[in-house]
């Protein structure tokens, strides 16, 4: 009886520790997450801001760009799983016919999503020579996310191969994403190894590999609109 007594006590002893580790660990997570905690400070820090940002948790991706961005005028047009995250590719207006485009960074966490990076452009697509457009989002210094990343959006129907090609580096190169939205417009997006910087080139070419767009990219963060060669 004695015995038995022991092992029961000794079994609540060991739950009684694993109940109160994981509170700990939930304490230290919510901490970490929650808006305003360590996470958002260390964000701020490597922002150089005097204050520290308050990113809210949202229950799905695009709860948690809404929040941050404090508007519900926008359109999500694809969603693309990345790591531990999605990035999410959207109209800041709204309109499906084009001008602008968005990308935002989500991360998932034990508290729902949260908001890590992102930026758009809004650009004058009423030319007819406009083929492509085009943005650079850079890495962040001691934030985890897919960037640097190069996105934009098709206006050509003949651009079929998108790539980037490094100026320093030769023949190696990276092939772009093509995604053709429900609305019918076609995004595009290719990531970048962190030490591949700039300058490099961007190269939209037809089925057969002809050049329809070509542009040689010097800034680190830039965006703009590639006219088709063949005008």
């Amino acid at each position: 009886m004695l015995r038995l007594m022991t092992t029961t006590r000794r079994w609540g002893l060991a739950a009684g520790v694993i109940l109160a580790s994981v509170a700990v660990l939930y304490l230290l997570l919510y901490m970490y997450e929650r808006p305003g905690g360590w996470s958002d400070r260390s964000m701020s820090k490597s922002l150089g801001l005097g204050q520290t940002l308050e990113i809210p948790l949202g229950g799905s991706p695009e709860e948690a760009v809404r929040l941050f961005r404090k508007s519900d005028s926008m359109t999500v047009m694809h969603q693309e799983a990345v790591g531990r995250g999605k990035l999410i590719f959207l109209t800041r207006s709204g309109s499906q016919t084009g001008g602008d485009l968005q990308v935002e960074y989500v991360r998932k966490t034990w508290l729902g999503w949260k908001w890590v990076w992102g930026a758009g452009y809004g650009t004058d697509t009423e030319s007819d020579a406009a083929a492509m457009n085009y943005m650079r989002l850079p890495e962040i210094e001691q934030v985890s996310t897919p960037f640097p990343l190069v996105f934009g959006e098709v206006l050509s129907p003949s651009i079929r191969h998108i790539t980037l090609r490094q100026k320093e580096a030769g023949t190696d190169k990276s092939e772009a994403k093509l995604v053709t939205a429900s609305s019918g417009r076609t995004i595009w997006f290719a990531f970048q190894a962190a030490t591949a910087g700039v300058p490099f080139e961007i190269q939209g070419t037809d089925e057969d590999g002809g050049v329809i767009a070509s542009k040689m990219i010097t800034e680190v963060r830039g965006s703009g609109t590639m006219e088709s060669s063949r005008f």
